[in-house]
């Protein structure tokens, strides 16, 4: 009959199981699915015996130990991103650009199996407070974050989903909620459309503004309007593609033209008198400084383009949105306070 191994302190080892005399570190040698021979190492007995129970679970849930612990959060987003075949660039892009800007230098080196709830829920926390980030931009992140941990799951890497459940919690601790935006009333328009044309720092917008409230285009597809899409004849607006301002290769933000989510995106936009008037006095203002534009993934004659003839930023527009509606309504709250009304 077989002597049964001890360790140093004549504890009964079980198969697999030895005591090394140089650094009396113990060791748990097994064969794993591939046929190839692997260990795993603990300082004394009863944490080696934990871990043997772990890959015994992992075994039994078809888990691949071996790869669990070496695989990163870094690898493992390059392994997902790599199956996005049907991301749109600009979303592939994107992606990138959120994970490497914001995860992959915090998180993107720890292993998988390290990755806990709680590590996710400090790292969400983190950039809200420290990143400044919003808990909209956090949900991006997330819906990143939660597909990579699904592919991990899926490819038997991991047992469960870290990030499972987190934004409810996010959004329950930070008291937020969607807001249901209203459209704005005639009254409410024209007091704005006033107002910044009566403002020598914001009256440059006017032609823009004019041409969001009569045609109702987003800001990627108005920024993206050439000349060539006007049809004046006819008063009709051919919309057909969009700019939009995304991280490039290098990380650096560029522009670039983008088609429309769906078929239906692609439209025939009649031209009211205002939004008529507005294009006509703006190419007169272009024809007479002379028309420069950009030239974006070959396409050029802009419309809305700066005293500089390059595209305005998405970001200097929605300050000065922000900054027109802020000053507007203080001065319409204290006009209705001096005449006894409600304000608009």
């Amino acid at each position: 009959m077989a002597k049964a191994r001890k360790d140093l302190k004549g504890r009964a080892l079980w198969k697999g199981e030895c005591q090394r005399t140089s650094d009396k570190r113990y060791v748990y040698t097994y064969t794993d699915a591939y046929g190839k021979r692997r260990g795993v190492y603990a300082n004394d007995l009863a944490e080696l015996r934990k871990k043997e129970q772990e890959l015994m679970k992992d075994q039994f849930d078809g888990i691949d130990s071996a790869k669990a612990r070496n695989i990163t959060l870094n690898k493992m987003f390059e392994r997902y991103i790599a199956t996005k075949y049907d991301l749109r660039p600009n979303t592939f892009h994107t992606y990138k650009y959120l994970y490497w800007h914001y995860v992959g230098e915090v998180l993107g080196k720890k292993k998988l199996i390290d990755l806990r709830y709680a590590d996710m829920v400090h790292f969400y926390f983190y950039l809200i407070e420290e990143k400044q980030l919003k808990v909209r931009s956090v949900e991006y992140i997330h819906i990143i974050l939660h597909s990579v941990f699904e592919m991990a799951i899926k490819d038997e890497i991991i047992r469960q989903n870290p990030t499972h459940g987190i934004m409810a919690q996010i959004k329950k601790k930070t008291g937020y909620s969607r807001e249901t935006k209203a459209p704005l009333t005639m009254a409410q328009q024209q007091k704005f459309m006033n107002f910044t044309a009566n403002d020598p720092v914001h009256m440059k917008y006017v032609p823009l503004f004019t041409f969001y409230l009569g045609t109702g285009c987003r800001m990627g597809e108005a920024l993206g309007l050439r000349w060539d899409d006007v049809d004046f004849d006819n008063r009709i607006i051919h919309i057909t593609h969009a700019a939009k301002y995304r991280p490039g290769t290098d990380d650096k933000a560029m522009w670039t033209i983008t088609e429309p989510k769906t078929k239906a995106g692609i439209r025939d936009i009649p031209m009211i008198d205002q939004v008529y008037d507005a294009l006509k006095a703006e190419y007169k203002v272009q024809q007479e400084r002379g028309f420069t534009t950009p030239t974006i993934s070959g396409m050029t004659g802009f419309i809305f383009v700066n005293e500089e003839g390059r595209l305005r930023s998405p970001e200097a527009i929605n300050r000065a949105i922000d900054t027109i509606t802020r000053w507007c309504n203080k001065e319409e709250e204290q006009k209705a306070q001096e005449e006894s009304r409600e304000p608009i």
